[in-house]
């Protein structure tokens, strides 16, 4: 039996793989990740390079994370961010779409309601936990000069300002954690990459699309993509790490709105 012929067989959940086949499975990541997060990574390179090259030092630059796309036009500001959120999130249904071509489905990764009350459990401790020392991570690195000034968001104050940051968080949260974290461990592993190899791939593109923040960024979400790589492959579920990546930037975003200017301990 040839490798195609070996690629077509059940793998190890019993799935029949048909139509997917070992040479195949490379070139489909390449092109999931090449209109998704891996264009967002060649971006984000681009920009930190022109932070470094910049007059001003890392610390003196910002970097927005959810800021006003039409200053003065709040219909179109809006507008916009809806259709930017529906873009962004539209390689998900590219993957759904994948896996139900190769015989599973979204619930062979773990994106489904099966365990609603565990996964969100699950998601808020890790949220907790990541996020806590993330942030104590980044005011570290931020004094230290190898970060740029993270702003969570600089939205006007309009009546759609917090379902919106919701809805972009809830965005990052799905987007990464089906593709990253579920849809990219799922199709290493059939290509019978060793776990820890696999998480590690994962981890340095999960930071490699951060680097625009700096190399704080990059370090810390390399070392929140080795947690959440190897979490998938113990749980064998992505809904909990989508869970705990939307609530860890619901609390970021609306939260840096509420404390912006009261506390001197944000930069």
């Amino acid at each position: 039996m040839n490798e195609d012929e070996a690629g077509a067989r059940p793998d190890g959940r019993g799935v029949d793989l048909r139509g997917l086949t070992r040479r195949l499975i490379g070139p489909e990541i390449i092109a999931v990740f090449a209109i998704s997060l891996g264009a967002s990574a060649l971006l984000s390179l681009i920009r930190l390079i022109g932070a470094l090259t910049a007059p001003e030092q890392l610390g003196g630059q910002d970097a927005v994370l959810v800021g006003s796309l039409a200053p003065g036009r709040p219909w179109l500001d809006l507008t916009l961010h809806i259709a930017g959120i529906a873009i962004n999130v539209a390689p998900v249904g590219l993957v759904a779409y994948l896996l139900a071509r190769s015989g599973e489905s979204m619930r062979t990764i773990g994106v489904d309601f099966r365990e609603p009350g565990r996964d969100l459990l699950r998601g808020a401790a890790l949220a907790a936990l990541i996020g806590g020392s993330g942030l104590v991570f980044y005011l570290l690195v931020f004094q230290a000069g190898f970060n740029l000034n993270v702003v969570p968001e600089s939205l006007p104050e309009v009546w759609w300002r917090v379902p919106v940051l919701v809805a972009e968080a809830a965005q990052n949260g799905v987007l990464e954690e089906v593709l990253v974290s579920g849809y990219l461990l799922h199709r290493l592993g059939q290509l019978g990459w060793r776990p820890w190899r696999s998480v590690i791939v994962s981890a340095v593109l999960r930071g490699s699309y951060h680097l625009y923040q700096g190399f704080g960024g990059f370090v810390g979400n390399v070392v929140m993509g080795l947690v959440f790589g190897r979490l998938y492959q113990r749980w064998g579920r992505a809904m909990p790490l989508v869970a705990a990546h939307t609530i860890i930037d619901v609390v970021a975003f609306v939260g840096y709105g509420i404390l912006r200017d009261r506390v001197s301990w944000l930069p």
